[in-house]
């Protein structure tokens, strides 16, 4: 991955459309890397997700994958969290994804909120592979990356790509604390009005 410029050939869009290829392999990279953690027996590949067999060998892009698993290693911890997700059904889980996206950025950007995203959509995916709901996993990386392009693509540009979450690891802390408590409280807020 290397730093984006805006020419004159191509612009803005170019380099957004690069940041969405960039983006779709560190998100899978992340899903990989965070599935290998969780269940070192579980075998999944890129090509399980949609992508390539080598698309993630790229050291930038592996660097980047393992910085936001540092940054991820809070919401790890969030047992509360991890209670609600348990109870999330599946089969219509398309407006819950919109809704918790939508309010973990609804007053701001940041990486740690970028991490909270890949996060919530990293533990659907884990919950369709162990109860066998593999047609759901590409809709859901589907629903990651359609919102990236329309909510925080931009943002992402404007703050260095990709490689700008590498730069900003250390002040993530208490970024990433807050955006576990959005996402269990949006969570909360979606089971009780729901039910």
């Amino acid at each position: 991955m290397e730093n984006e410029q805006q020419g004159a050939i191509g612009g803005q869009d170019t380099v957004d459309d690069r940041i969405m290829e960039q983006g779709a392999v560190v998100f899978r990279g992340y899903v990989i890397e965070s599935v290998r953690t969780d269940d070192p027996q579980m075998h999944l590949v890129l090509e399980d997700l949609g992508g390539r067999e080598n698309e993630g060998q790229d050291p930038q892009v592996k660097e980047v994958v393992s910085h936001l698993l540092k940054i991820a290693e809070e919401l790890n911890r969030d047992t509360e969290l991890e209670r609600l997700i348990d109870t999330i059904e599946l089969d219509s889980v398309q407006d819950l994804f919109f809704t918790v996206a939508r309010k973990i950025f609804s007053d701001g950007v940041n990486w740690g909120r970028v991490v909270a995203l890949f996060h919530f959509a990293y533990k659907l995916i884990y919950k369709a592979l162990t109860q066998n709901h593999k047609e759901i996993i590409c809709r859901i990386i589907g629903w990651v990356l359609q919102f990236i392009r329309e909510n925080i693509s931009t943002w992402i540009r404007q703050h260095g790509g990709w490689e700008g979450a590498v730069n900003n690891v250390l002040q993530l802390h208490s970024v990433t604390i807050f955006a576990a408590g959005v996402l269990t409280s949006v969570l909360l807020y979606w089971m009780t009005s729901t039910r």
